[in-house]
């Protein structure tokens, strides 16, 4: 495909998004249409689509019209590059008097304004650079298996496959892969369970955790396991994994296996049975305001109403796994949002709703910090 004809592409994915289809569906229903689009192109193709999805007030205004051809030609105004409307074969019809104009306040940051207030109050001077941070690309991150390596060794045998990375101080076992991140999943490193994908403010969450050597350790929402398997490596007595959605968990012993962790799947019914415990992770369903370079349609799929309904169902977790909590053990609550109501709200009312526990510490990241942005409250079960 040409340049033109990926923007073309573009286009036409952003114009189903916009018109209520999920963005990753477009994308599928794009590709097993064009089956001639080699993996470059499919690639391509995606990263316009999620540039223009994470910022979708601004390249609008841009581009003088909310559409597929706006964003497009909004990207390429704030990028300073040649829109390829070149009117060719497979490429965007020629510019006619297409208006824009610079974005201002809230669009200016893409930031959905039903949410502002509560996101101003939770950042403070620090609102505007953490949405201009949410505008671009996440870094590819990496997490070093310490139960198969050192992160040394994993550098090296990375490089050999041209994976580039360097340390990151977020946490002792991330690296922030430099060049060529697409080559990951096919280097020896990852086959070999050297590494896994994993965000590094995400590693800086299990790393802060109380030593968890010998210990009997739940995750609650364990989801994929990102979390569950880093916790691994930290060589708990006993881990158990366990999420309200089995399906979540269907990767995970194959994953393990890779890393050679051991992990132990519950369901819901039996997790009485493998009470109480020592800690307890629950990375609970939440926003994912941190995540929004991630994850950018959820950015506009958020309202107040859904917020509500999320703050709940966090505070039922956590009346839930407060029972499964062994005397003089840990809660660890954790989210990757940057809302208060989420966060230390959250935590206040579960120590007034819960006296038998205390907070013994909380941990705030955000996008400035390098990773995604997340919170963590530790609590301690009073004996």
């Amino acid at each position: 495909m040409t340049p033109a004809a990926r923007v073309q592409a573009a286009i036409e994915v952003l114009d189903q998004w916009l018109g209520g289809q999920p963005v990753e569906k477009a994308l599928i229903n794009w590709g097993r249409s064009n089956r001639y689009a080699g993996s470059g192109d499919r690639a391509a193709v995606r990263d316009l689509v999620f540039d223009a999805v994470r910022c979708k007030l601004s390249f609008a205004s841009q581009g003088g019209a909310l559409s597929g051809r706006g964003l497009m030609l909004g990207r390429a105004r704030a990028l300073g590059v040649d829109p390829l409307f070149t009117g060719g074969p497979h490429a965007p019809a020629p510019l006619g008097d297409e208006g824009g104009s610079p974005p201002q306040g809230l669009a200016a940051l893409d930031c959905p304004e039903d949410l502002a207030p509560a996101l101003q109050a939770a950042l403070g001077p620090d609102f505007a650079p953490v949405m201009t941070a949410l505008q671009s690309r996440a870094p590819v991150f990496l997490r070093v298996n310490l139960l198969k390596s050192t992160r040394d060794a994993a550098q090296a045998s990375l490089a050999a496959d041209g994976v580039l990375t360097e340390p990151h101080i977020l946490a002792d076992t991330a690296l922030i892969v430099t060049q060529n991140p697409r080559k990951v999943s096919a280097s020896k490193a990852y086959a070999e369970g050297l590494v896994e994908l994993q965000d590094a403010a995400s590693q800086a969450v299990v790393q802060a955790l109380p030593p968890l050597k010998g210990l009997n350790v739940l995750d609650y929402c364990a989801g994929g396991g990102g979390k569950t398997l880093a916790m691994a490596a930290l060589r708990p007595a006993r881990l158990v994994a366990h999420d309200a959605n089995a399906a979540r968990l269907s990767d995970l012993p194959e994953r393990a296996k890779r890393a050679g962790a051991k992990v132990q799947l519950t369901e819901t019914a039996k997790l009485p049975t493998v009470a109480p415990f020592d800690l307890i992770l629950t990375d609970v369903p939440c926003s994912g305001s941190g995540a929004w370079r991630r994850q950018p349609e959820a950015k506009w799929a958020l309202t107040l109403e859904k917020l509500a309904s999320l703050v709940a169902l966090q505070a039922e977790i956590l009346d839930k796994v407060a029972t499964m909590v062994a005397p003089g053990g840990a809660l660890a609550y954790a989210t990757c949002s940057l809302l208060n109501a989420e966060n230390q709200d959250q935590a206040t009312a579960f120590v007034q709703r819960h006296p038998q526990f205390a907070l013994e510490r909380q941990l705030r990241l955000t996008p400035l910090d390098g990773g995604d942005g997340f919170f963590l409250a530790l609590f301690r079960h009073k004996t």
